[in-house]
């Protein structure tokens, strides 16, 4: 053996002599001067493994007594397995053995017994059974525990729970109820799940009522913290994705010339040039398809529902117009017009209170039909031809724009138009929309010229518009807000992808629509769910487009 590794089994074996001193009190250590015998090593070696079992024993032992603590400490009584006692009268006594957890110190109490029982815990522990016992009346209450005791001696974590030092049987309702305390002693900062603690805490500002929860009540509820609709939609970039097509199960042989939602968000309906009227029900995955309907000797070029959501009215190249009843199911040709001499009833707008029809007629006249008895109740003349119409004021007034370039505002009450004024770079309107709210309106030109004016603006004498976008090259045949004016979409029959859409706010266009992967062949009419969520458009090649717009929850 070199001198190196006697030297390193010297220090070594002093060292473990050492620790066996002081842990275990076997004895001195043994010099080594020389070499050390086999029986030396063995005898060494055995110490060494044992002194090693019994540290890594006690190593784990302090580990789980530690791990004890931290759990009691975190939960107390509340994760404790407990044991319930016996009926009434049939008590087990605690084992004798049994270790006492706290001894009682009578030399400077003169022989009273002082409990070993802080008055501070105690006082705690009444104010939070006061708590629980002023809190709501149970629903239901167990008679059980009435009869049932509970040895709480017996159990080591639920000696915590005494009030008194020779304390062993306590019933079960009590037991429930010092359960309750311990837990609200330990846990402190839950109370804000407890519906009563408003009546248990003393102490409140001035400021501060039983109505005004504040955030007390919104953590209590599961309401959303904002709503998304509110949120201004923001310029530049719309986010929107493509869905499956309105009509995929039943797409239409020739262009489709009308698309619009009913109320309810759910049907749509869309109708052209190939004689039928389809409802379908849009959920933006099947789409499936609800009613077709023929009409033999009229091709579409208009249908809008009444905004009731009662009839549908359908007009073409026709002296007549047709009526379809949602609730009868029962299609009614309505016309010719008693008294007018119109070959063609194309063109039409209704009233937001779904009492007034409003046809674009021959040399000016605009034609006042009952929406409920379908005959003509009135007429309008302008100076020139009428080519386009839009209701404002919930009905009470009508916008009409024509060949002479011109606004007219007509107030359907007296009937007399109550304002005239040009439409600035116009030279002839062909579309008109106004907003929900009636507080703007847009006009659009042969040019592609769309101008947006402030109504209350433009009837105080201000003729210039809030802007003037020029994003188009071709007739503008067809404009509308969406419900809450903050898009206005525009197309355009004659170019393709002709469609652009306007962030009112900042009279902008929107950048990525309708982006590069997506065509929208030759748009022919479009319309906006009432919540805004879906955008359709049908397009000259029989199909309807549906998008989702994100910005908008609801449809």
């Amino acid at each position: 053996m070199s001198l190196i590794s006697q030297n390193a089994q010297k220090r070594r074996l002093e060292k473990s002599g050492t620790d066996d001193e002081n842990d275990e009190g076997i004895g001195s250590p043994v010099a080594m001067d020389g070499e050390i015998g086999k029986g030396t090593k063995l005898k060494n070696h055995n110490k060494e493994k044992k002194r090693r079992t019994k540290v890594s024993k006690a190593q784990q032992n302090k580990e789980e007594e530690e791990m004890r603590q931290l759990e009691s400490s975190l939960f107390g009584a509340l994760y404790a397995p407990l044991e319930f006692g016996t009926e009434v009268g049939a008590a087990v006594a605690a084992p004798e053995n049994d270790a006492p957890l706290f001894f009682t110190d009578r030399s400077a109490a003169d022989g009273v017994d002082d409990l070993p029982i802080y008055e501070e815990d105690l006082a705690h522990g009444e104010e939070e059974d006061e708590v629980v016992i002023k809190g709501r009346k149970p629903v239901w209450i167990d008679e059980e525990e009435e009869r049932t005791e509970v040895d709480i001696a017996k159990v080591a974590r639920l000696r915590k729970l005494r009030k008194e030092a020779d304390e062993h049987l306590i019933s079960g309702k009590e037991y429930e109820a010092r359960l309750r305390g311990q837990h609200a002693k330990l846990n402190p900062f839950t109370g804000w799940a407890d519906m009563d603690r408003k009546s248990s805490i003393p102490a409140m500002s001035d400021g501060e009522s039983d109505d005004e929860g504040g955030v007390d009540d919104i953590l209590q509820n599961n309401d959303e913290l904002v709503v998304k609709d509110t949120v201004k939609l923001l310029p530049g970039m719309l986010e929107f994705s493509r869905l499956v097509d309105a009509n995929i199960q039943d797409p239409s042989s020739g262009p489709i010339n009308s698309v619009q939602f009913h109320r309810n968000g759910q049907l749509m309906l869309a109708a052209g040039l190939d004689k039928h009227l389809r409802f379908f029900q849009i959920d933006g995955k099947r789409n499936p398809k609800i009613q077709s309907i023929f009409i033999g000797d009229c091709p579409v070029l208009k249908a809008s529902f009444l905004p009731d959501g009662s009839e549908v009215i359908l007009s073409g190249r026709r002296k007549f117009f047709y009526s379809f009843d949602l609730v009868k199911a029962a299609v009614s040709k309505i016309g010719p017009l008693t008294g007018r001499e119109e070959k063609s009833l194309e063109s039409f707008e209704i009233s937001p209170d779904s009492r007034t029809i409003a046809f674009v007629g021959n040399e000016g006249y605009i034609l006042l039909i009952s929406a409920k008895t379908k005959q003509l109740i009135g007429t309008l003349k302008m100076n020139g031809s009428v080519r386009s119409l839009a209701f404002a004021n919930g009905g009470n007034q009508l916008l009409s724009s024509g060949g002479d370039g011109h606004v007219y505002h007509w107030d359907l009450g007296t009937r007399k138009c109550i304002h005239k004024a040009m439409d600035d770079g116009s030279l002839a309107g062909i579309s008109l929309c106004t907003s929900r709210d009636s507080s703007l309106f847009a006009t659009g030109s042969t040019s592609g010229i769309v101008n947006v004016y402030k109504r209350d603006d433009f009837l105080g004498g201000k003729r210039k518009p809030l802007k003037t976008i020029e994003n188009l090259t071709t007739d503008v045949s067809e404009m509308k807000f969406n419900h809450d004016a903050q898009i206005l979409a525009i197309t355009s029959r004659k170019e393709r992808n002709g469609m652009r859409l306007v962030h009112v706010p900042s009279l902008s266009v929107f950048q990525n629509w309708p982006g590069p992967r997506f065509s929208l062949h030759y748009p022919r009419c479009l319309d906006f769910s009432p919540g805004s969520g879906f955008l359709s458009v049908g397009h000259a090649g029989g199909k309807v487009l549906l998008y989702k717009l994100h910005h908008y929850q609801n449809a």
